[in-house]
Parts: C-alpha cells; structure tokens; sequence
C-alpha cells in the first residue's frame, strides 16, 4: 500500500485553470503520487458525513478534477456514503485509489466503522489518501482533537476511538488554520491537546505538508512538528524530509 497522510492535499488554481482546486505540488507530493501508478483505474472517495450527498457528489467531481489535470485520471470515481454502504468491500476490491475525505473525525469514524472499511482495507495493496479527518481516521489508534463547540468540556467525547489501523501516526491537520484557535474558551493546543499528548505522540501539519508510507519507508514532507507529553516541537521545515516510525 502506498498511504498519503495529507492536511490538505490541494491549492489555488492559477487562473487560466478552470478548476476549483488543483492538487499542491509542495514538498513532491504530486511526484510522490505519480509514482503510484493508480492512473486510469477505478477510485473511491470515502465520505466524512454519510447523508452529505450533495457535498460528496461535489468533491467526487472536484477531486476527479484535480487529479486528472495532474495526469492521474480514473477510469471511474465512485462515493462511499449512505446511499451505498453494504458495497464498501466490493468497492475497495475493485479500485486502486481510495481517497478518505476531510471533514468532522467522530461522524467520520463511526461510518468507517459501520460499513466495515478497516476489514475491507485489509487486503487492499492500492493507494490511500488521507484528507485532513480522512488522515486522522487512519491511524490505529485515533486522536480527535475536539473541534465542535462542547466537545472539549463534554465527558462522553471520546477522544482516542479506534481508527483503521493503516499507520500508528496520530496527525493533527490545518496547523497553519488552528494553531491559536480557542474552544469553549481555552486554547485548543495549549490547554486542551498539549495535556492529552502525555502519553502519546502527535503529528502536527500544516496545509501543504503530509507524510508518505510505501511500506518500506516512512517520510515526513515538509513542515512538521511533534507533540508528545506537553511540549511541542519542530521536526521539519516547508522543504524538507525527514524520517517517521509508521
């Protein structure tokens, strides 16, 4: 399996591109996927809300879009949602991309759960995009950093659910977007996830920035910083690989 752990896997289009979005190249992830040889075979996008329809329908498009621009057309592009959840393991035989889409980590994870996807993925020797809560769903053991207004006060929130199990990586998305965001009126890092990080270990990455596994190697590309037992600290600069325990 070739795994992409992405905060957000795309940037603005230049303008005489007529698309919303087009894949980012920083850090080489679009030579990184390329790499893959998924192109012009079937893919899945895995939704975060099952009863978004419109919303996933969009984003099918939308990353089709982008990937073909980027020289990496499906044969076909099918959504995992409501409409369709007894077909998860059927879909994931048939593809050789799987994209897990951004969106809120606990209403992800309990579809995820639901459809039956971590034994569906067991088996699968293909290519696996994280996006944002799509990269945090991933990890064996998942951190979901409260973001929902109570989340952080309530305690029924479960934190630490299980994830798929493709990777021990605890990400944390969009740093550059919540680094100094409060919630229920604390900071979120510094009083809410810095005291959850006792014990574990953290991965905090800004847009632009994602990790790569093959299976072989694990990589870190771009900027980076670990969080682990309350202190936060810089592993990588925008440009620059290093290294990970997957």
């Amino acid at each position: 399996m070739h795994l992409f752990l992405t905060s957000s896997p795309c940037t603005e289009s230049p303008q005489e591109v007529q698309l919303p979005f087009i894949l980012n190249p920083a850090n080489r992830f679009v030579e990184y996927l390329r790499g893959c040889g998924f192109a012009h075979r079937p893919g899945v996008l895995v939704c975060a809300d099952p009863e978004a329809h419109a919303h996933n329908d969009r984003m099918l498009r939308e990353f089709g879009d982008a990937l073909a621009w980027a020289g990496m057309p499906l044969s076909g592009f099918t959504v995992l949602d409501s409409r369709n959840p007894t077909q998860a393991s059927s879909c994931i035989a048939g593809a050789a991309f799987v994209m897990l889409a951004g969106g809120h980590v606990p209403t992800q994870n309990r579809f995820l759960h639901a459809v039956g996807l971590k034994t569906a993925l067991r088996s699968f020797d293909g290519t696996v995009v994280g996006i944002s809560a799509g990269s945090m769903n991933a990890a064996q053991t998942v951190y979901a950093q409260p973001e929902e207004r109570g989340e952080s006060l309530d305690p029924d929130y479960n934190r630490f659910p299980e994830g798929l199990g493709l990777t021990r990586i605890q990400v944390l998305p969009h740093l550059n977007m919540v680094r100094h965001t409060m919630l229920d009126g604390r900071r979120l890092f510094e009083d809410i996830t810095f005291p959850d990080s006792h014990g574990h270990t953290f991965l905090a990455i800004p847009d632009g920035s994602f990790v790569y596994a093959d299976g072989n190697h694990t990589l870190l590309c771009g900027e980076g910083w670990q969080i682990r037992d309350g202190r936060m600290t810089q592993l990588t600069s925008d440009g620059q690989e290093t290294g990970l325990e997957g």
